[in-house]
C-alpha cells in the first residue's frame, strides 16, 4: 500500500473526524471559557482586591531602552490562565459525569431474552431426556 491509500484509510476512519470535530469544539470552548475569565470573573476580583487589572501584573525584568522592548514577569497572564484551566477541567469533568452517569442507566436496562425456537427447544428437551436415561 502507499503512503497515499494508507492516508485515505486513516484519515477516512470515524475516530478521526470525530476527534478533528472535538478539536474545534474544545477550541471554541476555550476561547469562551477565556473570554468568560478575563471579561466577567477578573473584575470583580480586580475590584474586590484594589482595582487591580490583572492582566496588567509583572515584574519588569528589564526597562524599555530605545527601541528595544521592556522585558516583563507577567504574572497577572499566568493567573488568569491558571483560572481559565480550572474551569475548562471542572467543565470537562462536569460533562464526563453526566456522560457517565447516562450511560450507566442505558447499561441497566435489562436485556430482553430472545424467545427459544421451537425446534431447538424441542431438541433442548430430547437431549435432556437423553441425559436422564444414562
Amino acid at each position: 500500500m502507499s503512503i497515499k491509500e494508507d492516508f485515505k484509510k486513516f484519515a477516512m476512519k470515524g475516530n478521526v473526524v470525530d476527534l478533528a470535530v472535538a478539536v474545534v469544539i474544545g477550541a471554541a470552548f476555550g476561547r469562551i471559557v477565556t473570554s468568560f475569565v478575563n471579561d466577567i470573573i477578573m473584575p470583580p476580583i480586580g475590584i474586590l482586591i484594589g482595582g487591580v487589572d490583572f492582566s496588567e501584573l509583572k515584574v519588569i525584568l528589564q526597562e524599555a531602552a530605545g527601541e528595544t522592548a521592556a522585558v516583563t514577569l507577567n504574572y497577572g497572564m499566568f493567573i488568569q490562565t491558571v483560572i481559565n484551566f480550572f474551569i475548562i477541567a471542572f467543565s470537562i469533568f462536569l460533562v464526563i459525569r453526566i456522560y457517565e452517569k447516562t450511560k450507566g442507566k442505558e447499561e441497566e436496562k435489562p436485556v430482553p431474552v430472545a424467545a427459544i425456537p421451537p425446534q431447538e427447544k424441542l431438541l433442548t428437551e430430547i437431549r435432556d431426556l437423553l441425559k436422564e436415561k444414562e
